[in-house]
């Protein structure tokens, strides 16, 4: 196929093509002798055969006497029979049957008077004697080729006489990190670093997978040392990946140094995120260059290196359980691409509820709390709210049925909830979707979550969530249950630089803000102290910049790049930011009566109780404790 510049390959098509590419050159795997006992989880190569029967000799089965079967002909309880000292040969499990004799006894079965013994039950011929060949013969097959080996099957060999064996080697996968803005590992970065840890995750990838990753030293944006760099690792490694510079920067010189050194089959496949991989090749060695962003560069990974490591190990993972689940929010796609989205999953009452988390190439945390994978295709805008979607598992099916779904309000005690939650139990583990206050209520009235995290200001008397549950819910049907009161406030720079002295300030000309997103209770909060304090939200830069967590608007304001934002003294805390207090708000948890009295919101309710986790809110600072807990009012 002729190099085409960023042009959109179907996944499928490059799975396909891909691997015949590289077998037309020369692409196959190795094989290695390595000892018979250190080859667990190895793949034999070739078909393994006995060289010796097991056991090679007729072996005693039990501890006793070995007799020639035919002297114990007749004995009986009744009519027992004597040996003679020469008639008999005591014996061990495991010793060689004595010349002569044709069976065993156990020892438990015989009687002595003195050197003779009295049997009174006789010996069938070959009773309790290993024959020759009874688990192994030599010639046969012990395990037949591209077979895993299990330490049953290290027995086995041993057994048979096969004390080396061949086996596929694990493929070296080269690692190639480049980009001037690249930094190595570091607890002090500066601005404009970018710490590289995308080897670290393709290396234990690459483990899990069966293969032994090499990383090598970072390599500037600069198409001469990035081919000296890449020539190297081709000829020291059996598959390199080249990760990031494969976009269309202008610093991205991955596709014309693959060029240089070797070949290019495709440059852009119709995914997303992964959208600028590159495939390639070097001789025999496969160049898969892979974007900079960690979400892409997985994705690439699962879907176009682990077939080829697979191949190479002849180990290949049991496909991805496929289930079926109601899609929480709308999703919308981009004709051009399929798009895999990742999601958390819970199941609530008879269905599964699918929560689509942030969807940014850059944020690999989506990765570590999805409990599985959207798969939205080519050619699909997307996928409504409510609709049933088929989910790829990245967790066991089991444990979904016992995680709590929360959705609504975020606040991080949540997650100190989930810890003690999972400490307490260890088969019960519960996930927080952050879709603000309202989206919460509308969770629940889905029948989509166990719990919410509520605080919606009543205007009207300066109440929280009881007139919100009234309107939503009017025939019933949710425990309002008490978790904390919390200082929300203006979080600003620490020592104030600007000297902001109340929200009424936000206003002021160059002052950046950073708001929470519409639904909220925050922003809920944020609107009706604009009207109280008299400021139009149009004339507040960054009124509309919007963010999922508190800590998230803590963290633009503490990397500098907003001035002022609402959130809760906790989250100040955590970035050592000023705080201008607003108000102490109440943040209730509400519980559905669907899930009421289910052992997992009892033992909810029992962490919202404990000394535990007063202490840990404590330690968080910015609330006041009462009667965690205590059901305020059921509708």
């Amino acid at each position: 196929m002729p190099f085409i510049y960023l042009i959109n390959v179907p996944l499928d098509q490059a799975v396909r093509d891909y691997p015949v590419w590289l077998a037309e050159g020369g692409f196959q795997p190795k094989t290695e002798m390595v000892p018979a006992a250190q080859s667990a989880g190895r793949v034999t190569a070739h078909a393994v055969y006995a060289t010796l029967c097991a056991p090679h000799y007729p072996a005693c089965a039990m501890d006793g006497i070995a007799v020639e079967a035919a002297d114990t002909f007749g004995a009986t309880e009744t009519t027992p029979i004597t040996l003679e000292p020469n008639r008999f040969a005591v014996v061990d499990t495991g010793d060689p049957l004595p010349e002569g004799r044709d069976a065993v006894v156990m020892i438990e079965d015989v009687l002595w008077e003195g050197e003779k013994v009295v049997l009174h039950e006789a010996a069938a011929p070959w009773q309790h004697v290993r024959q020759i060949g009874e688990d192994v013969c030599a010639g046969e097959m012990l395990l037949p080729a591209h077979t895993p080996i299990t330490p049953a099957a290290i027995g086995a060999m041993i057994a048979g006489g096969i004390l080396e064996v061949e086996v596929f080697t694990r493929p070296v996968v080269g690692i190639l990190p480049t980009g001037d803005e690249v930094v190595p590992p570091t607890d002090h970065p500066q601005p404009g670093d970018v710490l590289e840890f995308n080897s670290s995750i393709f290396s234990a990838m690459i483990g899990e997978w069966g293969g032994e990753a090499k990383t090598y030293p970072i390599v500037k944006d600069d198409p001469e040392a990035l081919t000296v760099a890449l020539t190297r690792a081709t000829d020291e490694c059996d598959l390199v990946v080249l990760n990031a510079g494969s976009s269309a920067g202008r610093e991205d010189y991955s596709a014309a140094v693959i060029g240089r050194v070797g070949e290019v089959l495709c440059h852009g496949l119709a995914i997303r995120p992964g959208k600028p991989a590159i495939l390639g090749r070097r001789g025999v060695v496969p160049v898969l260059g892979v974007p900079g962003y960690p979400v892409s560069g997985i994705l690439v990974l699962e879907h176009l290196l682990r077939p080829l490591i697979e191949g190479w190990t002849g180990k290949k993972a049991p496909a991805r359980e496929q289930v079926e689940a109601v899609l929480a929010r709308r999703v919308v796609s981009g004709l051009k691409y399929r798009e895999f989205v990742r999601v958390r999953l819970g199941q609530v009452g008879d269905k599964l509820v699918a929560s689509p988390l942030a969807r940014g190439a850059g944020v690999v945390t989506s990765f570590l709390k999805a409990d599985g994978i959207l798969d939205i295709p080519q050619g699909k805008e997307g996928v409504e709210a409510g609709e049933k979607v088929t989910i790829s598992l990245l967790r066991p099916r089991e444990e979904l049925a016992r995680t709590l779904v929360m959705m609504g309000s975020h606040d991080p005690l949540l997650d100190e909830v989930a810890d003690l939650l999972h400490q307490n139990h260890p088969d019960l583990y519960m996930n927080s979707t952050h879709v603000g206050s309202m989206g919460g209520i509308m969770a629940l009235r889905r029948g989509e979550a166990h719990g919410a995290g509520c605080h919606l200001l009543d205007e009207s008397d300066g109440s929280y969530n009881t007139s919100y549950l009234e309107k939503y819910f009017p025939n019933g049907g949710v425990y309002q249950v008490e978790c904390v009161g919390r200082t929300q406030g203006l979080m600003v720079a620490k020592g104030n630089p600007l000297g902001l002295n109340g929200f009424g300030d936000i206003a002021r000309p160059g002052l950046r803000y950073v708001n929470r997103q519409k639904g909220s209770g925050t922003r809920i909060l944020a609107d009706y102290l604009c009207r109280k304090e008299g400021v139009d939200p149009a004339a507040v830069y960054g009124y509309d910049r919007e963010e999922l967590t508190h800590t998230s608007v803590a963290a633009q304001i503490a990397s500098g790049t907003a001035d002022a934002g609402m959130g809760i003294l906790s989250a100040a805390r955590l970035y050592d930011l000023d705080f201008l207090p607003v108000c102490v708000e109440q943040y209730d948890l509400l519980i559905p009566d669907y899930a009421w009295g289910t052992p997992a919101v009892e033992a909810l309710l029992e962490v919202l109780k404990s000394p535990a986790f007063r202490e840990r809110l404590e330690k968080l600072g910015g609330y006041t404790i009462d009667e965690p807990g205590r059901v305020r009012r059921h509708f």
